[in-house]
């Protein structure tokens, strides 16, 4: 498809790393503040000078104390986006794509901790959950656009948002799962976890080849009767 040989090649910009970068400080800062003092105990002003910044500075990157623990929670959703984009092409469909990913990677491995104690908070904090499902929200059209555009079909085709919805639960409920789980080494790893979500979704996928594989809808959906009663 046009365009897309250059997107995503090479590393971004040294601005945007660096800012990338800010994001996820701020993110680290936050939830420790979060785990130490809640949520209600911390302010805005904890967090910038935690992280060695201005609060003016601060509420450049955030629009609330609560959303500062959001990078944390969306990067490894537009990391595994890009894997699967990179994994699929004309010959597979989207449930073969996905399998080819034998375990997504983990671009968060040394904040695993701060991520599971977010994920934790984020159960009984109205506004962590909050932007933990945002968050969701947001992968799920992402995720319906990477259907679309490797299925040929429009993003607000039924199937496309029912596959995109799918990917994006078992994606949120395996990230879940994985931090309510016993800590390191007994409790089973992130990436193992998540490649076992999405396995387990592809059941309901069709993987089916056909003339033009990966160019059909993947859920099959009955016909519907036009006639009415």
């Amino acid at each position: 498809m046009a365009g897309r040989s250059g997107a995503g090649v090479g590393r971004p910009p040294l601005t945007e790393r660096r800012r990338a970068e800010t994001r996820m400080e701020i993110a680290d800062e936050a939830v420790r503040l979060f785990v130490e003092r809640g949520v209600a105990g911390t302010t805005a002003e904890d967090i910038a000078a935690a992280a060695g910044l201005s609060t003016r500075t601060l509420w450049r990157y955030f629009r609330s104390k609560e959303e500062c623990a959001r990078p944390l929670l969306t990067v490894g959703i537009e990391v595994l986006t890009e894997r699967l984009r990179d994994y699929w092409n004309g010959s597979r469909t989207l449930a073969e794509a996905i399998s080819a990913i034998e375990e997504p990677g983990i671009p968060v491995a040394q904040h695993l901790e701060t991520l599971r104690d977010l994920v934790r908070l984020s159960r009984d904090e109205p506004g962590l959950r909050a932007v933990w499902l945002e968050a969701h929200f947001d992968a799920e059209v992402v995720l319906a656009g990477l259907i679309a555009e490797g299925t040929d079909r429009r993003e607000d085709d039924l199937a496309v948002r029912l596959e995109a919805g799918m990917m994006n639960t078992a994606l949120r409920v395996a990230v879940e799962h994985w931090a309510l789980q016993p800590h390191e080494p007994t409790g089973p790893p992130l990436g193992a976890t998540l490649g076992q979500a999405l396995q387990a979704i592809t059941q309901f996928l069709d993987a089916d080849t056909d003339p033009a594989p990966g160019r059909k809808p993947m859920i099959r959906l009955p016909a519907m009767d036009s006639g009415g009663e």
